[in-house]
């Protein structure tokens, strides 16, 4: 998986936060899978939905459109299946409670700085 950070734009004076990127098709299928939790988050990339089947701990999923704008923001227990959206061609997972303190909500963009 890649490093990276990111920041909100159109939030209020966003924290810039950890960021893992699952690029690969293996790296998507196991996302945050076997895993008790996350510093950051996660950046599901290309992807439409998501799945908690397996996991053990809520999350927050912010489904984000092709300029990388969230479009929705839901929360989902372990055990639950998301239907594919098609407008979707990004998904930003994170703990449960954690995007909506860093200022992610629908309407503002993230913008993802690799490498650092």
């Amino acid at each position: 998986m890649g490093s990276a950070s990111f920041v909100v734009r159109g939030g209020a004076g966003s924290p810039r936060v950890p960021l893992e990127i699952a690029a690969s098709r293996r790296e998507r299928r196991r996302g945050l899978l076997g895993r008790d939790g996350i510093e950051g988050a996660l950046l599901l990339s290309p992807a439409r939905a998501v799945h908690t089947v397996g996991m053990r701990f809520a999350v927050d999923v912010a489904y984000l459109d092709r300029g990388m704008r969230v479009r929705a923001v839901r929360r989902m227990r372990p055990g639950r299946v998301g239907l594919p959206r098609p407008w979707v061609r990004h998904v930003l997972e994170a703990e449960a409670g954690a995007l909506a303190g860093w200022g992610v909500r629908p309407g503002v963009t993230v913008v993802v700085a690799r490498g650092e």
